[in-house]
């Protein structure tokens, strides 16, 4: 027996679906086994029997696995970049704004099903279709932090996309280092510890336009 037939049965074969959720399910088991397997180990018999479906059907609506893995990650890089625009858009209070989007890295890679592993930890960023969307994502989702810092601080964009880079890269990496450990500590503990440590740092730059520093919930360095 197959590790995919230890973890799953096949589901049944013949089911009609409308070419939309048919796609979707598609996708759905071509995210377990590529998490499960990495893309090289990975086969299209290994997805189609996941799926409950002939390879013909797979083929029709994929040419190729590496089509398939494209339209998985160009999904899964979508649900990022939104999780940190709506992060940065649920308030105006800063520290709040910097926890929100740290939060939002840490939901997405506790995410069920992995998905985070296809954008942080591809065994396929030699692929430059793939490189390009795992780059062009980290930079968007930069850019919209930089926006912010930017608009609040007054910083030149050089600089707010600099310290926005550090904002990001930090938030995904402490949160996939939270969820390998298999630490018993809360996620909004470890959010909480994070912010409290970028926060010193950002809270720094004064709010541009202001007389003086009018930041909600500002500490400074005394923050506790």
């Amino acid at each position: 027996m197959t590790a995919i037939e230890q973890t799953q049965a096949a589901r049944p074969r013949g089911t009609r679906l409308p070419r939309r959720a048919r796609r979707e399910q598609l996708l759905g088991a071509a995210q377990e086994v590529f998490v499960a397997q990495g893309y090289h180990s990975a086969a299209m018999d290994d997805i189609a029997e996941r799926a409950g479906v002939s390879k013909p059907v797979l083929y029709q609506h994929f040419p190729g696995k590496l089509e398939l893995y494209l339209a998985l990650l160009d999904q899964h890089c979508e649900s990022l970049l939104q999780a940190v625009r709506t992060a940065l858009a649920s308030t105006t209070d800063n520290k709040k704004r910097v926890e929100a989007t740290m939060d939002a890295y840490f939901a997405y890679v506790e995410g069920e099903g992995g998905a985070f592993r296809l954008v942080f930890e591809s065994d396929l960023t030699n692929e430059p279709a793939v490189r390009e969307r795992v780059d062009k994502v980290a930079l968007q989702c930069a850019e919209a932090i930089s926006e912010v810092i930017t608009e609040d601080t007054g910083l030149p964009a050089e600089q707010s996309m600099l310290l926005a880079v550090g904002l990001g890269g930090v938030s995904q990496v402490v949160a996939r280092y939270w969820l390998a450990s298999g630490s018993d500590m809360p996620r909004d503990t470890a959010v909480q510890l994070l912010t409290s440590l970028a926060w010193r740092g950002i809270a720094g730059f004064p709010l541009h336009g202001a007389e003086g520093d009018h930041r909600p919930e500002q500490g400074g360095a005394d923050e506790h």
